[in-house]
């Protein structure tokens, strides 16, 4: 059976990627796309600066057609403010609105936005239903277990916006005091998948980092999807290989040094196309040594890449790296 978010269809076993700043912009999700994953959000947007018409938050509703389908993901703490950026979000053409109610980090949460409508599920409801009013496009939203282990309240969450409209729900395994540290925990996850009052679609995030983890918890958890975040930072075949998996039991075998280096290479090129050369070149540095985990003594040539400015001279390094692991790990 295909899992439909309004008129989208995403297939039988949909693999989410999860906005996140100043990661999920458009270069990377162009290598998750090439690399199979079902749906993509733009990075989280915050309604005031959407509102304000700040260039930061104005760049982030940039999105291409082969990205579809893409939600577009906002954040805030004033309805007003989020039924107007629901309604500038939704002239961007995205094919969903997704609203952050997950966010744990302080600057979000404690200005009223993000996880901390996880204090106040009446709000949250009323907020929920101004975003809902203020488009065409189907509404999703993202949070967490709770604000903390005495508030595991996502189960009334989960109804509660289903009845107002919702048309799926991604739910982080933890809680907001817990931010990213300790185990995930989906048995709640999987509680509000089994009650019969919740028709909408249940996706599952949370310390999804291997192919079997992800097959393994399909079943135990009863998801009708995964979202994956941090997994896919320098390894965007995470996607590719979960669902080789799915389809025929058998590993695919891990990206060669020059599928890497090439991978590698489309990521910056495509920041360089959308930010420029300065900021594209800058902002790519933070995920070289993602790109090559593992790879022994790469610290020299990380120090290299994360160094030079000029484009001909970081390709000729990363050239480097290829023809010498080649050799090496053939």
């Amino acid at each position: 059976m295909s899992v439909k978010i309004g008129n989208i269809d995403l297939g039988e076993f949909p693999l989410l990627l999860a906005p996140m700043e100043d990661v999920s912009d458009p270069p990377f999700r162009f290598v998750c796309k090439q690399n199979g994953v079902d749906m993509m959000y733009t990075e989280f947007i915050s309604s005031e600066g959407l509102i304000r018409d700040a260039a930061k938050s104005r760049a982030k509703l940039d999105i291409f057609e082969y990205e579809r389908p893409i939600g577009i993901q906002i954040f805030g703490s004033e309805i007003e403010s989020m039924a107007e950026a629901t309604r500038i979000a939704t002239l961007a053409n995205p094919d969903l609105i997704d609203i952050n109610y997950g966010c744990p980090v302080k600057n979000v949460a404690c200005r009223g936005a993000g996880a901390s409508l996880l204090q106040d599920i009446d709000r949250m409801v009323e907020m929920t239903k101004a975003v809902v009013n203020a488009t065409n496009l189907p509404v999703t939203v993202k949070t967490r277990l709770g604000w903390d282990d005495n508030t595991k309240n996502v189960y009334e969450v989960a109804e509660r916006l289903q009845d107002i409209g919702i048309q799926a729900l991604t739910i982080h395994g933890r809680t907001r005091a817990q931010m990213y540290k300790g185990e995930a925990d989906w048995s709640l996850i999987r509680e509000i998948k089994r009650n019969p009052r919740i028709k909408i679609p249940i996706f599952g995030n949370g310390d999804v980092n291997s192919i079997e983890k992800a097959a393994n918890w399909r079943m135990e958890y009863e998801v009708d999807g995964i979202m994956i975040g941090r997994a896919a930072i320098g390894y965007p075949w995470i996607f590719r290989e979960i669902k080789h998996f799915f389809k025929t039991g058998e590993h695919l075998p891990e990206p060669t040094i020059t599928e890497r280096v090439e991978v590698c290479k489309t990521h910056l090129d495509k920041s360089i196309a959308w930010k420029g050369p300065k900021v594209g070149v800058f902002e790519m540095r933070r995920h070289y040594s993602n790109y090559f985990k593992g790879i022994p003594d790469f610290k020299e040539y990380r120090m290299k890449l994360v160094s030079l400015e000029n484009i001909d001279h970081i390709h000729g390094v990363l050239e480097e790296i290829n023809e010498r692991f080649q050799t090496e790990m053939a």
